[in-house]
């Protein structure tokens, strides 16, 4: 129906219900000789007008009343109130007089004639739309303003192929009620039990305010059931229009790592970067360009982008340009290979950066075991380039950004970054510039990371690979990780080693089995297969070596590790004669240089470690969860 007509019709059908309003109130006050008489049409002509009147100046007939609420009938009462008003003063001015008892009556039954027709049209939509509904069976957890909201607009928008059958809250005084037609089942420790009562196919935990430690609770609940589940995001967003109900988003592997994001506090940073020029290498990395990010939040005066990957560096200074166009920093992006020693020299010369943090490296534990040369080119003599570089330019800070698997290394990459932090070491011992070290778990989201091999393996129907049941690793995320190299050079004395306290250690199968859960797939859909250790891989990541720990932290969630300068001579003479080696015997001599300092003892993780390097994959099997 066009606005034209719909308004057409509600003029008519408002007209009508005063009317009627109007001689119901003569009948009421016993005054019923008054109807059809000589001022009864000269009333309805003054009050329809009045109505009609202030009926457009309030916008009554442009409201969707399918959609009726408190502020729908406020705008009702506003109307007929003024409305009223009018006829009572219009009455003044032609009869000198006034029937108020008339005036309240009529007032009272057009309240009731003209509100309850529009929520009977409303009543009448949503029961045609209940008789629609299609849509998998939601059972929505919370049963508070973010939850309400939710079930009224799932069961108005068939869109979203979702259909609420009932709430789930904690709060006693809210169960056994029903809200908007729904029953509030129970609490959340009764999520199994309701959600198998009520076949549900769909859980939205829609609680925006929780904390994290509560809802990661909720989240292992759910995650335990073959449902797949979704987080309503902020009740912010929801309110402001930035996201709407179809963009739930998953329930991500963040919420059930079983520890709170640490959000590292770094007011003091800002003296040591705001106005400053600052150099990041792998900036179009994964960690460089979140880097990058956090660090215009400091205003530097410039931020030099180096990589050696053109799309990448491209990337990120375009969406720096496009976010912080309008900062004072400048950005330069530079393409370079930080194995070309003259080629950083004359950048460092020409730029003078006050900071430099140092993320180019290889990470890929399998292909660095294929390709040894190729990360001791890039990992330890790329490293020894940058930290020369900057010891020449007179740098003021150098933060290297390193891995936990340079903690006895059990693989090629891993050995590759001790060396390269026996390299750091060495320079902070011999030059002006304060060298530092930051030691990474798994970075969620980053290039390589196993969630996002997990997600294409879940999308394509499994089966979804890890090596061993037994694996596990330490985990952070993406921001954590850059926000941990930041804080790292504001606190640098020289020579240290900083690592994030990141909680326990995860198993890999764990993950596995909570995407899988949580991607609304059944148990008998998605397989895990155990393909056997990797060449290189460890079952345990450790994050310090035993003669680096210092007890306590340094700064809240950041531990300290002593510096470990050893082999020195040694490193510098396997850099020289590398290529004279084959790729077997390079292997060893870089893990025999790594692992010197470290004693392996019996019966510890360390010893479980160099056990497990050695299986095959030929032991690999396949079970369902």
């Amino acid at each position: 129906m066009t606005y034209k007509k719909r308004a057409s019709s509600f003029m008519l059908l408002d007209s009508f219900l005063i009317i009627s309003a109007f001689i119901f109130s003569l009948l009421i006050i016993n005054e019923p000789s008054r109807i059809m008489g000589a001022g009864f049409w000269l009333s309805c002509t003054i009050i329809l007008f009045s109505y009609h009147a202030v009926s457009y100046l309030f916008h009554m007939n442009k409201k969707a009343w399918q959609y009726a609420s408190i502020d729908e009938l406020t705008v009702i009462l506003r109307t007929l109130t003024a409305a009223i008003v009018l006829k009572a003063i219009a009455q003044q001015v032609l009869f000198a007089t006034v029937n108020y008892r008339s005036l309240v009556v009529t007032w009272l039954l057009m309240v009731v004639f003209i509100g309850g027709s529009r929520f009977i049209w409303r009543i009448y939509q949503e029961r045609q739309l209940q008789k629609s509904a299609k849509g998998k069976r939601t059972l929505i957890i919370g049963a508070g303003s973010a939850g309400t909201m939710i079930a009224r607009q799932l069961k108005r928008n068939s869109s979203t192929g979702l259909y609420p059958v009932a709430f789930i809250d904690d709060d006693p005084a809210k169960q056994h009620l029903e809200v908007y037609s729904l029953p509030v089942a129970g609490g959340t420790k009764e999520i199994p039990e309701i959600a198998a009562d009520f076949k549900a196919e769909h859980i939205i935990i829609a609680m925006p305010s929780l904390e994290r430690r509560k809802l990661q609770d909720i989240s292992r609940i759910c995650a335990s059931l073959d449902v797949k589940t979704q987080i309503l995001p902020r009740i912010e967003d929801l309110m402001t229009g930035k996201v709407s109900v179809s963009e739930f988003r998953e329930v991500s592997i963040n919420d059930l790592l079983g520890r709170e994001p640490v959000d590292l506090e770094t007011q003091h940073v800002d003296a040591s970067l705001r106005g400053k020029t600052v150099l990041v290498t792998g900036a179009g990395g994964s960690i460089g360009s979140e880097i990058c990010r956090q660090l215009m939040r400091y205003e530097p005066k410039a931020l030099v982008l180096l990589g050696h990957g053109e799309h990448s560096i491209f990337s990120i200074e375009l969406e720096l340009r496009e976010t912080y166009g309008a900062a004072s920093t400048a950005f330069f992006p530079e393409i370079a290979d930080v194995q070309d020693k003259d080629r950083l020299q004359r950048l460092f010369a020409e730029y003078r950066p006050d900071v430099i943090y140092h993320a180019a490296a290889h990470k890929h534990v399998p292909l660095m075991e294929r390709n040894p040369e190729e990360a001791v080119k890039n990992n330890i003599i790329g490293t020894k380039n940058t930290a020369e570089a900057a010891d020449i330019a007179g740098v003021k800070t150098f933060v290297m950004v390193s891995t936990d698997k340079a903690v006895n290394p059990t693989s090629v990459m891993g050995a590759s970054k001790r060396l390269a932090e026996v390299v750091v070491q060495h320079m902070n011992e011999r030059s002006e510039t304060t060298f530092a070290i930051v030691r990474f778990g798994n970075v969620l989201g980053s290039s390589g990371s196993v969630i996002p091999l997990f997600k294409r393996q879940i999308s394509r129907g499994g089966p979804v690979t890890v090596t061993d049941p037994e694996m596990v690793r330490y985990f952070m995320t993406i921001p954590e990780a850059s926000s941990l190299v930041i804080q790292a050079g504001s606190l640098a004395k020289g020579g240290e080693t900083f690592v994030l306290d990141m909680g326990e250690p995860v198993k890999i199968v764990d993950l596995a089995k909570n995407l899988i859960k949580l991607s609304g797939s059944g148990a008998e859909d998605i397989k895990i297969e155990f393909t056997g250790i990797r060449p290189g891989e460890k079952l345990y990541e450790e994050l310090l070596d035993k003669g680096e720990i210092h007890e306590e932290q340094i700064f809240p969630k950041i531990h300290l590790g002593r510096p470990s300068l050893k082999n020195y001579d040694r490193i510098e003479a396997l850099l020289a004669n590398y290529t004279l080696l084959g790729k077997d015997s390079l292997r060893e001599k870089l893990l025999s240089l790594s692992s010197e300092a470290a004693t392996i003892k019996e019966g510890t993780p360390e010893e479980a470690n160099v056990k497990t390097a050695m299986k095959s994959k030929e032991n690999s099997k396949v079970v369902s969860i």
